[in-house]
């Protein structure tokens, strides 16, 4: 076999684990992301609970870089502070080395088990969360596979006389080396994806154990770099954990390599073979920035701040008068198909503030003060501002001739319209009375009401998005897909409730208490998912599947 045939296998090999590895992420982040995001930030106000919170969220999400991401926006936000944003970093990290432990022991049986049991569970159903969850068996799956194809693809270079005197001059250049692990990490964007391929090649006997330590350093400096690159254009408060993550792991990374150079100390006690000693190096570090981390979190904040707001560049709108501009273009009134696109934008930038105000609802429910609940309320008065305006500016097209799909679409966006004001009169008319209500009495959900508030609330937001889309889209499949899921979010709510109501049966306290609150906000999620489902219904009764109210078979 060919050098260049060797290659390209081995280049399949590493693409299909790239691939596997961000289908567990989006598997993961589609499926339980905003209750895992409700999780960490509740969670991350005890410095022990939030390198907890960050090393779980990381083996979920397979991805230490995605953990930095979340976290940086929260801390921009407010919602946690920055120290205790760079601990779940720091056991974000840990989580992220511990998921290459798991993945080193001998799991192949479990290829075939995840991939049939994963794509029966994506094929077998329309429910969002037992798709998602078999696309995370998929992913399993197919990173393991990735693993054996990797070992299969660099076996032929056993042979070759080539990489004897690459290594050697690696292991002899430890600089070099280093810097090529951190690259190659940074193309990756995953260290999991780094620190495997190097226990892989290792395993085939093609990495000396001193060589191993040093690359496995550079992928951590490769790995603290990708989060503030990702993030280099956003808000300073947003930049902020991930430059103190820089700061610590990559500076870490730097200091560990030049006392490893300098003093030379045996790494026989980090394992009998060299893929073990890499994968417990790497555990190691991170344990050690972790401990560093934990007096330091404070200063390395204050100094990440400092550094962002050195490379601050100023905003080139606060110098200008901004004003919002509409999309309600007069002169286009007398071609209706222009004004009927010229409506079609601005009623999508409602469904933007609705959306905006649906997100941030819920995190009203565990963390509100008068500010945040008055912002809430504005949009509301945007959201009606707009609503009057299109109304206003879809009458004035009527004046003119239309055609009969013009006609439909200026009653359809009417419609989406009217439906879009009444979702965000929900939102700050009942269920911002209830986040008053818990406010104001310092209740709180029990861990089982809030998961499911959590994960219903999740389903309404993600039906939204289907909405809006089939607003721009009018896709049939897409509106079908809506209608099926307003059905399934129907036997949600049965189930919710269920497990309330067994809840209060058994005398919980906190169920108890914020039972009222509990089930209407169920109700006003429910009402805002039934209003959004129906914007899908002119797509559909024009393609004749609908039959009466309800949805015909296949």
């Amino acid at each position: 076999m060919t050098g260049s045939v060797v290659l390209l296998h081995l280049a399949g090999a590493v693409a299909l684990m790239l691939f596997a590895t961000r289908m567990v992420k989006t598997g993961v982040e589609r499926a339980y992301g905003d209750v895992l995001r409700h999780r960490l930030r509740a969670t991350m106000r005890n410095p022990i609970m939030a390198v907890l919170a960050g090393c779980g969220l990381a083996i979920a999400l397979q991805s230490s870089t995605a953990v930095t991401l979340l976290v940086g926006s929260f801390a921009g936000a407010g919602i946690v502070s920055g120290a205790a944003g760079q601990l779940a970093v720091r056991g974000a990290e840990i989580g992220s080395a511990l998921v290459v432990k798991l993945l080193t022991f001998d799991l192949t049986l479990l290829v075939p088990l995840c991939l049939i049991a994963g794509t029966v569970m994506f094929m077998a159903t329309e429910r969002r969360d037992w798709r998602q969850l078999g696309r995370i068996l998929i992913g399993i799956g197919l990173l393991i596979l990735s693993l054996e194809m990797i070992g299969q693809a660099s076996e032929p270079l056993r042979q070759s006389s080539l990489m004897p005197l690459i290594i050697s001059y690696f292991s002899g250049d430890f600089v070099t080396a280093y810097l090529l692990a951190a690259l190659v990490t940074w193309l990756f964007h995953s260290s999991i994806a780094a620190v495997l391929l190097l226990v892989t090649l290792a395993g085939r006997g093609f990495i000396p154990p001193e060589l191993g330590i040093v690359l496995v350093l550079g992928v951590n400096l490769g790995s603290s770099v990708i989060a503030p690159l990702l993030t280099r254009n956003a808000d300073p408060g947003i930049r902020v954990v991930p430059i103190g993550n820089l700061l610590m792991r990559g500076m870490g990374s730097l200091v560990m390599l030049i006392l490893f150079m300098t003093v030379k100390p045996p790494i026989g006690f980090l394992g009998a073979t060299v893929p073990d000693q890499i994968v417990n190096a790497h555990i190691l570090f991170n344990v050690v920035i972790l401990l560093a981390g934990l007096p330091l979190a404070g200063l390395v904040y204050r100094v990440s701040e400092k550094i962002v707001a050195v490379g601050a560049k100023p905003d080139p709108a606060a110098a200008l008068d901004v004003i919002e501009l509409s999309a309600l273009n007069d002169s286009a009134l007398d071609t209706p198909s222009q004004a009927l696109a010229n409506a079609t934008r601005e009623v999508v930038r409602v469904c933007e503030t609705v959306e905006i105000m649906l997100k941030r609802i819920i995190e009203l429910y565990e963390d509100a003060d008068s500010d945040k609940i008055k912002a809430l309320a504005t949009l509301d008065d945007r959201v009606d501002n707009k609503h009057a305006a299109i109304k206003l500016y879809l009458a004035k097209i009527t004046r003119n001739p239309l055609t009969e799909d013009e006609a439909l679409r200026c009653q359809e966006l009417i419609g989406a319209c009217v439906k879009l004001e009444q979702v965000g009169d929900i939102i700050v008319r009942n269920m911002l009375v209830h986040v008053k209500k818990k406010l104001d009495r310092g209740l709180e959900f029990t861990p089982e009401g809030w998961r499911e508030l959590c994960a219903f609330h999740a389903s309404v937001l993600a039906n939204a998005r289907l909405a809006f889309n089939v607003l721009v889209s009018r896709d049939p499949e897409t509106a079908r897909q809506l209608v099926l899921e307003k059905d399934l979010l129907r036997e949600r709510e049965k189930e919710t409730s269920a497990s309330h109501f067994v809840r209060l049966r058994d005398g919980t306290t906190k169920s108890v208490e914020t039972s009222s609150i509990h089930l209407d906000t169920i109700r006003d999620l429910k009402q805002i998912n039934s209003l959004l489902a129906s914007m899908a219904y002119p797509v559909l009764e024009e393609r004749g599947l609908l039959g009466g109210s309800r949805l015909k078979a296949s």
